[in-house]
C-alpha cells in the first residue's frame, strides 16, 4: 500500500511524458508537410514553450502542494 502513491506517480509522469512528445511530434510533423522553414521554426518553438509552461507549473504546483503539507503538519517523508 505505501508503493501505491510512487507507481502510480511515476506512471502519470510516463502517460503525461509520452502524450507531449507525440503531440509535439505530430505538429513537428505537420509543418514538415509544407515544407515550410518558418512554419517548422513556430510549430518547435510553440512545442518547446509549452513543454516549459508545464514543467514549470508542474514545479509551482508541487512546491504548493508541499508547502501546504507542512503547514498542516503532514508527514510527507518518503519511505
Amino acid at each position: 500500500m505505501d508503493s501505491f502513491p510512487i507507481i502510480f506517480i511515476a506512471f502519470k509522469v510516463f502517460v503525461l511524458g509520452t502524450g507531449m512528445f507525440f503531440a509535439i511530434k505530430w505538429h513537428y510533423d505537420q509543418g514538415k508537410k509544407e515544407n515550410g522553414r518558418a512554419k517548422q521554426r513556430a510549430v518547435l518553438l510553440a512545442g518547446g514553450k509549452v513543454a516549459t509552461v508545464f514543467v514549470l507549473s508542474l514545479l509551482g504546483l508541487s512546491l504548493l502542494t508541499f508547502g501546504l503539507g507542512r503547514m498542516l503538519g503532514l508527514d510527507l517523508n518518503l519511505p
